[in-house]
């Protein structure tokens, strides 16, 4: 059974500096495998990367433009610390890409460790190095931590603003002395967040704070978060970049970010990722793999103690309404509940610490939902066994060995955490399964993603390019493929044209010039110049699939007869 009496927040446990250490040394060896050798990738994470790449090279941090068109849909915040990990790191704007990544190893890994150790001021130590290790282990924040955009460093603030309320919710629980520390981390965090990707972080806590004063009919609680105080913080740290890119913008950013990225998600399916409600519920074990079923049982136990222990109750109000809400969004990828996963790993962690994950269930239902989530974890480790075995042979006509080791470590992280191997040991079969997960997707990322030659293309073009350039101030024009990971790769000057305007640069500046024309645009290419063919010669051809469009393609490079 659960404990029904807490103790004060003045008493609450802390992470140990042992653990912290060893989930900082976990995090690395989990997030860092692939950062530098995975190209960069289309099309947010390129569009993140160049728009940072060109703050750097035009000395300008308030505007966000990705070449000549101006990049409003999120704040500046990413930008500023992609910024800033280049200036860390040594280098300028032409830094490879696993420096603007560094940013989201970081900002996972400092989730984790908040996850860790909210954990264990709820439940105790064990229980929060249980937390931290899973968050660090499943296929969603692996993902996140290796491409350079928002959704990290985001869960790293929503993680900080929901420990900050926490705090302030069990010390109202317990009529514990007001503080201030807790409130300011919550503003803060909720402040940072907005730069870094607008209203998720602070929807997050308001759906919470929402859930547990309706569930509790209990309002009161709130006026410990200095609403006052902490607005005026709050103000004072995201006013000043919105006013001068409000000034700069003549109102453009308001428009392009709230308009037409925020508002357009909430309202219809935006660029093609329309999803019926039930998407993240269908989804959920490939992306909290391995842990579906052992989550599941966290979740469901909790939910049955939601008025004998407050601590449950916080981490179901974090979790149930944002996973309802996302689902009712029109607009979904597989990436916006990620701010809702810490809390139901927390869950998971309770009951595995407590042994409660071992008790039966106090319905029949609940026994047919795990066993349906079972079934999604056998399908769900398949597919990962399979992509270290299958990919490399489809993709280049021959197994890999890191993807043949993957196959057997990611049948061991599977079989641990399916709830059917060690059950009167679930802790240590959590532990065997995080770091059979955490070594699966590293050789994937490290070993076997990298050498699917055919699916980089942007880099076969880049690399042709300046293999075949004449000048140094030579620049290329891409007919057809006009991916975001070419400009970042063959510099913000690269034209993103079709077969007529590569034809019109090439004759614009013959001696320097070079065309990469798709065979779709080849005619087109070869009418617009005056002696079609004979005008050019080529200089290299690239091969392979277009993952965006999921086609194969041809790619010619061309450049002038003198």
């Amino acid at each position: 059974m659960t404990e029904t009496h807490t103790a004060a927040p003045s008493s609450l446990r802390r992470l140990r500096v042992s653990h912290c250490l060893l989930l900082i040394f976990i995090c690395l060896v989990s997030f860092l495998p692939g950062i530098g050798s995975i190209p960069p990738l289309d099309r947010d994470e390129s569009r993140y990367v160049q728009a940072t790449h060109q703050m750097a090279e035009s000395g300008d941090y308030v505007d966000i433009r990705f070449q000549d068109a101006s990049r409003y849909k999120k704040p500046i915040g990413i930008y500023w610390l992609q910024s800033a990990a280049l200036k860390l790191a040594g280098h300028d704007g032409n830094a490879p890409i696993w420096v603007y990544r560094l940013v989201s190893v970081t900002g996972a890994t400092v989730a984790v460790i908040g996850t860790a150790a909210l954990g264990a001021a709820f439940f105790g130590q064990s229980a929060g190095l249980l937390a931290g290790i899973a968050l660090a282990a499943i296929v969603m924040l692996g993902f996140e931590a290796r491409v350079a955009k928002t959704d990290a460093m985001v869960l790293a603030t929503v993680v900080f603003a929901q420990g900050g309320l926490a705090w302030i919710w069990m010390a109202s629980r317990m009529q514990a002395p007001e503080r201030w520390a807790p409130a300011l981390v919550f503003w803060v965090a909720t402040a940072v967040g907005i730069l870094i990707k607008g209203p998720i972080t602070p929807f997050v806590s308001l759906l919470t704070m929402a859930a547990l004063s309706a569930f509790y009919r209990d309002w009161r609680w709130l006026k410990r978060l200095k609403p006052l105080s902490g607005l005026f913080i709050l103000l004072a740290i995201v006013l000043p970049w919105l006013i001068l890119i409000t000034l700069k913008s003549g109102g453009a950013f308001f428009n392009e970010s709230v308009n037409k990225d925020f508002l357009s998600k909430v309202g219809e399916g935006q660029e093609s990722h329309g999803a019926p409600p039930g998407y993240f519920a269908l989804i959920f074990v490939v992306f909290i793999w391995p842990f579906g079923v052992l989550a599941l049982r966290g979740g469901l136990h909790a939910l049955s103690r939601l008025r004998e222990d407050p601590r449950l109750a916080f981490l179901v109000a974090w979790y149930v309404p944002f996973w309802l809400v996302t689902e009712l969004i029109p607009t979904k990828l597989p990436h916006y509940i990620l701010p809702a996963y810490p809390a139901l790993l927390l869950m998971m962690a309770w009951a595995i610490d407590t042994g409660i994950a071992t008790e039966p269930y106090r319905g029949r239902w609940q026994i047919w939902l795990e066993r349906l989530t079972l079934l999604g974890l056998a399908a769900a480790t398949l597919a990962f066994m399979g992509a270290g075995l299958v990919l490399p042979y489809v993709m280049t006509g021959s197994f890999s060995l890191p993807g043949i080791i993957a196959f057997f470590t990611a049948l061991a992280a599977g079989l641990f955490a399916s709830g059917l191997i060690l059950n009167h040991n679930l802790k240590g079969a959590m532990q065997a399964a995080a770091t059979f997960a955490i070594i699966t997707f590293g050789l994937l990322t490290w070993g076997v993603v990298p050498a699917l030659t055919p699916i980089w293309l942007s880099p076969a073009i880049a690399d042709a390019f300046k293999a075949a350039r004449q000048c140094d101030n030579s620049v290329l024009a891409s007919a057809s493929f006009t991916e975001p990971s070419l400009v970042f790769l063959a510099g913000t000057a690269t034209v993103l044209t079709n077969g007529a305007g590569a034809a019109q640069h090439i004759l614009a500046d013959p001696a320097c010039a070079i065309a990469a024309v798709d065979e779709r645009e080849r005619d087109a290419f070869f009418s617009s110049l005056p002696e079609g063919e004979k005008s050019v010669a080529a200089v290299a051809t690239v091969s392979g699939i277009n993952y965006s469009k999921g086609r194969r393609t041809t790619i010619t490079l061309y450049k002038a007869l003198q």
